[in-house]
């Protein structure tokens, strides 16, 4: 493959390794395979995990991808070549350290990872409603890569920081080089520079930004992964704390419980409560840990009854753990932001009982396919809808928070409003 053009010189072993497994077509099974390495190690070597692979290994490798001549010697001088996180003295930036373990989230946190890691996305926005722990996952991630990958992580506050001000960080360029980096630009709702991240992409070619917002920006080559909440239980577990433990929304319930109140144990007797509050609130982090904040002056029973009278009656708790996240702000911004075809569709949909599918939508708005399948993904973009399992197709429904305020008087003022 000689006649074909070299990747830059400037990357490093394992973006390189990528680069032409890709072009030459070969999926990292098939490398490994034709290699006679295992798939784990063409991984690590992608990953930047393994940084300074043996003379022998990298021969293999050439050889699999029928490297010749000048394309041949800058790959195995790459492979020779310090990289920037083995250089003395130059450790990683650390992201910052959060404050909470994250609970019921593992997938998204491999997923996100695997595809920075792994599969050399540059470029992936998280959406969702506000409180459904974008940011959380973002550093989890962010500290996945620094632990395992030794990346550098950048991390940007676009809720302090404008947007705008990201221009006098030209510099950041330079910062990064070519370590691998991840760039997180946390809750930029106003958007981003698209000029300076195409500048920082052709700059740094270890770069790869996570972008957390409420409202995702169309960016070219961006991947968009919508934040659902967490799985609740169905009504089937009520009775089985064992069962009911391994559901996502309530582990993190029960994870905020122990810390307020320190040996709490999941009886029987209270399990149907616990379910309750996990499916009324929708699995939605930010709305757990706010009515956990009451627990230690409400049981879940009480708070199940509290909650029956109206979902938004329950306010942040007055001081102590908890109660950050304003749900009922969260859910009317996401309203706000909904065109009055979108939310005219939300209407009709929150007023049918149970699960949908797409083509139920459809009919039900009386609007074309392609519109109303449209307004669907946006609603699903925005956090207020949910997928559910089902074993006929994609089902949707709509958040039972999300009923309640477009069944209210909340909503309509809400509606007037805009």
């Amino acid at each position: 493959m000689d006649g074909v053009q070299s990747p830059q010189s400037t990357a490093g072993f394992g973006e390189l390794l990528r680069i032409w497994r890709e072009r030459v077509g070969l999926t990292q099974q098939v490398l490994a395979d034709h290699a006679t390495l295992s798939v784990r190690a063409i991984r690590d070597m992608e990953s930047g995990r393994v940084q300074r692979p043996r003379q022998e290994t990298v021969r293999l490798l050439a050889d699999a991808l029928r490297l010749e001549g000048r394309n041949r010697s800058v790959f195995e001088a790459t492979a020779r070549r310090q990289t920037p996180t083995e250089e003395p003295g130059d450790e990683p930036t650390a992201p910052p350290v959060a404050r909470g373990a994250i609970v019921g989230r593992e997938l998204e946190v491999e997923v996100l990872a695997d595809a920075f890691a792994q599969h050399g996305d540059r470029l992936v926005t998280v959406a969702g409603l506000g409180g459904a722990g974008k940011t959380r996952l973002a550093l989890e991630v962010a500290r996945r890569l620094h632990l395992a990958s030794r990346w550098s992580v950048r991390w940007i506050d676009c809720g302090r920081l404008p947007v705008a001000g990201l221009e006098r960080r030209t510099d950041l360029a330079r910062a990064i080089g070519e370590r691998p980096t991840l760039l997180v630009l946390d809750g930029a709702d106003a958007g981003v520079d698209t000029a300076l991240l195409d500048e920082l992409f052709q700059r740094c070619p270890g770069l790869r930004v996570l972008i957390t917002a409420r409202v995702p920006q169309p960016l070219p080559g961006g991947q968009v992964i919508p934040l659902a909440p967490l799985p609740t239980p169905g009504p089937e577990l009520d009775h089985d704390p064992a069962a009911l433990a391994e559901v996502g929304a309530v582990r993190l319930l029960l994870s905020h419980l122990r810390r307020l109140r320190p040996g709490y144990r999941l009886e029987p007797d209270e399990a149907p409560a616990v379910a309750a509050l996990c499916r009324q609130l929708d699995g939605l982090p930010g709305a757990l840990e706010l009515v956990a904040g009451w627990s230690t002056v409400l049981s879940p029973r009480q708070l199940v009854a509290r909650l029956a009278e109206g979902p938004f009656h329950l306010a942040p708790p007055p001081a102590g753990y908890g109660g950050r996240a304003d749900v009922r702000a969260a859910l009317g911004a996401a309203l706000d932001r909904l065109t009055l075809g979108q939310r005219d569709l939300l209407e009709r949909l929150a007023a049918e009982p149970g699960d949908w599918t797409g083509e139920d939508a459809v009919v039900l708005s009386g609007r074309p396919p392609q519109e109303c399948l449209a307004a669907v993904h946006e609603l699903l973009a925005s956090g207020l809808i949910r997928s559910v399992q089902a074993r006929d197709g994609v089902r949707f429904t709509v958040l039972n928070l999300c009923r309640s305020l477009c069944g209210g008087r909340a909503y309509a003022e809400l509606a007037t409003a805009s």
